[in-house]
């Protein structure tokens, strides 16, 4: 959908859309020949992978994909023997439909389950078959090959979790099977449409960028192939980033864009962290043009189309299971998950043996998008193009800052970097400090963002509250089945553990508890006999770290202690 009003060329040296059009053809610009040529090269990421699952069993596949490696060969040639900014136009335009073919062949032959896309599916049954979508647990849809989400309580989570609109998408589509082709449909044809409206809503020169971030580079795609509904949310929230600082000036394009805003939010959560700033931006930029009252009446248009498309695609779930469907929207931010990703979780989980004070990573992350809302509202004006990157900045401090939720947004930032520029923002309003001095600005800053810091130091610098000496009681030379842990509660609260062996990166499954009390009271010590889930642990090579962690919910807590396991030599023949 088009949504770029015709008109002058934006602010700075900004290009506007038409800039190739009713104009005589010229030489094009050597770096939009290189962006076409990196597009093109990009397309060579995985696609190999795509080849050899095809040319055993999907001979139609494997040629097509043949003929993109002729495409991608042949543009490669041409994006540096053309002159024109025409034909460069036109060889974007084959990069664009070589990365969609490629998207689709590595749809048909690499799309597998994940915990979203099996989850995704079985609420789009349940919801065919007029049952409760939300608040069911599916336990058997968990698999050795899909991942659980642990919880502090000692479970997982087995239940949908999500907004509706990916399973109201993907419920028409079941006819095509019980597996994750359905989901994973869904996802990457959001994907691909998404891209289509960056690279029409993109000026000319920039095209191939849009093909490059979302399809070449082979992230994004992975994700759509597994079926994540954030997907879907990206693809809603291009037209809403594409020159959003021209929302609240009125005009159909203002409800699309509102209308898409709103979708984005009944996809996914992650759009719920962008909506705020994209809001402050715009009552920012509108009040300087018309005053508090016209700011705050184009805000509430913008907040009202979005609401009303969000609650519309609500409503069935509204009406039939208000509480579930409440509970299961929210899930996310309340299930408590236990501790994973490449933030500054890391401290707890690797880099010492635990936290008696788990849940100030939480709080640090909303302490942190408190904080970054505040202080882009105070400093908008500098911070505006920025706003597209910094909601998620707050998920390096939570418990879940895995790095899914920041380069599944990614090419908003590529979309907001091209079509805002800093100039757009020079008319801004921002309130007004009572001391102008740069000096003072950096302390309010600071000030602003100092609880967040402060609390991650206390979550970070906690210590295990239980010491734990673990001792295998069943092993091979190859596997341990059963473990003795010895357990010390070093705090005055009674803990309730639940145990877990990783032997690398994320988390396992808890092992079951043979023998052993349900609490450690306070200075107390215990002793558990632990089996595994799966009937004996394999173990890792030599060198590999072999960890005993204790999770509690109640008060969060992290205990981890090294296991001195190895590899017993094999008897000689």
């Amino acid at each position: 959908m088009q949504l770029a009003e015709a008109g002058p060329a934006t602010v700075g040296r900004w290009t506007s859309p038409d800039t190739t059009r009713d104009q005589p053809d010229r030489d094009a610009a050597q770096w939009h020949r290189v962006l076409t040529l990196l597009a093109d090269i990009s397309l060579f990421i995985g696609t190999r992978g795509v080849w050899t699952s095809a040319a055993g069993h999907q001979l139609t596949i494997a040629a097509v994909v043949c003929v993109c490696y002729a495409s991608i060969l042949i543009t490669g040639v041409l994006t540096l023997v053309v002159r024109g900014t025409r034909s460069l136009a036109r060889l974007d335009l084959v990069v664009l439909v070589t990365a969609i073919a490629l998207a689709y062949c590595a749809l048909s032959v690499k799309h597998g389950f994940s915990d979203e896309s099996a989850l995704t599916t079985q609420a789009a049954r349940e919801l065919l078959h007029g049952r409760p979508a939300y608040g069911q647990p599916w336990p058997w849809l968990f698999r050795h090959d899909i991942a659980y989400t642990p919880t502090v309580t000692g479970g997982y989570d087995y239940t949908y979790g999500y907004p509706p609109l990916t399973m109201l998408l993907t419920a028409p589509l079941l006819w095509l099977g019980h597996g994750a082709l359905p989901a994973a449909l869904v996802t990457t044809s959001a994907l691909v449409l998404g891209t289509i409206a960056m690279w029409k809503l993109l000026p000319v020169p920039w095209r191939s960028a849009a093909t490059l971030v979302c399809l070449g580079f082979g992230l994004v795609p992975t994700y759509a192939r597994l079926g994540y509904p954030a997907v879907v949310a990206l693809a809603f929230l291009v037209p809403v980033v594409v020159r959003w600082t021209r929302m609240g000036t009125g005009g159909r394009a203002d409800w699309a864009r509102a209308a898409c805003l709103g979708a984005a939010c009944a996809s996914q959560q992650l759009p719920w962290f962008l909506t705020p700033f994209l809001v402050a931006g715009v009552y920012a930029l509108r009040r300087g043009e018309l005053g508090p009252r016209g700011a705050a009446a184009a805000v509430a248009r913008i907040a009202g189309v979005a609401a009303a498309t969000w609650l519309l695609i609500n409503a069935y779930f509204v009406v039939s299971e208000p509480r579930t469907w409440l509970s299961g929207i929210a899930l996310p931010l309340t299930q408590g998950a236990v501790l994973h990703g490449q933030g500054l979780v890391d401290i707890s989980l690797y880099f010492t043996d635990g936290s008696d004070r788990v849940v100030w990573y939480s709080r640090a992350g909303m302490l942190l998008t408190a904080g970054l809302l505040a202080v882009f509202i105070l400093f908008v004006r500098r911070l505006g193009p920025a706003a597209t990157v910094l909601p998620w900045c707050a998920f390096f401090l939570a418990t879940r800052s895995q790095d899914g939720y920041y380069l599944l947004m990614t090419p908003l930032w590529l979309a907001a970097a091209v079509t805002v520029p800093p100039g757009a923002f020079a008319t801004a309003w921002q309130p007004r400090l009572p001391q102008e001095r740069r000096g003072f600005r950096t302390a309010v800053a600071a000030a602003l963002l100092a609880p967040s810091l402060a609390a991650v130091t206390l979550a970070a610098t906690g210590g295990p509250p239980l010491r734990m000496k673990a001792t295998a009681t069943s092993r091979t030379a190859l596997t341990v089945r059963t473990l003795t842990v010895r357990v010390h509660n070093t705090g005055d609260a009674a803990l309730q553990p639940h145990f877990m062996v990783t032997t690398g990166q994320g988390m396992s499954r808890y092992w079951k508890v043979l023998a052993g009390p349900s609490s450690v009271a306070g200075h107390a010590r215990a002793t558990y006999l632990l089996q595994s889930p799966d009937g004996r642990l394999v173990l890792p090579g030599k060198g590999a770290r072999i960890r005993v962690r204790a999770f509690t919910a109640s008060p969060m807590t992290l205990s981890s202690q090294d296991v001195p396991l190895e590899r017993e030599p094999a008897p000689a023949p």
